[in-house]
């Protein structure tokens, strides 16, 4: 695993997979919402090339979204895919909570930005976007799979099995004072 894209649903814990597993391997880590949100919520303009560059590099770990601005410009780079297909009732328990804390708490997200409750009513809030896109999302993600049949595949279905997962991903070794190591 040296490119990695975490995909799933909003609420399937792609950012915390993602940051545990970059951590783990000693990858790093890219946070597409970062990078795609501008203050005010506006798009980044420099986003598609913040992408591109860090996508042509040997390692990294990031999740798969955003395919409408980026098409398959990560999956033809990813060497894994982990998909965290995980139930409706769960994704949505999470987003509702994750969106409460945050709306209430008023913690800045990326660039400034934090969320609101009158967001909840935006049809592409995260909310929203489980609870209507959950069966869709599952059917896209297959197809991309199928596009994609050489990428290595870990296809996890509840929080505990990924839990579990995380825990069998062995961490590199330490290099040793004096020596090198190339991929």
């Amino acid at each position: 695993m040296e490119r990695v894209l975490v995909a799933g649903i909003p609420g399937a814990g792609k950012t915390t997979a993602a940051g545990r597993l970059a951590a783990r391997l000693g990858l790093p880590r890219y946070e597409l919402d970062a990078l795609h949100h501008g203050p005010n919520w506006t798009p980044r303009p420099a986003f598609r090339s913040d992408v591109e560059a860090f996508a042509h590099t040997a390692r990294w770990v990031t999740e798969d979204q955003y395919t409408g601005l980026l098409g398959d410009l990560l999956t033809t780079r990813a060497d894994t895919y982990i998909w965290l297909d995980l139930p409706r009732y769960t994704v949505m328990h999470r987003v509702l909570r994750r969106s409460l804390a945050r709306a209430l708490t008023r913690r800045e997200l990326w660039n400034g930005n934090r969320e609101h409750f009158r967001e909840w009513r935006d049809p592409e809030h995260p909310i929203r976007r489980a609870w209507s896109h959950h069966s869709a999302y599952r059917r896209r993600t297959l197809d991309r799979l199928a596009a994609h049949p050489g990428l290595t595949l870990v296809h996890l279905t509840s929080a505990r099995a990924a839990r579990a997962w995380l825990r069998t991903v062995p961490r590199p070794l330490p290099a040793h004072p004096g020596t090198t190591t190339e991929r």
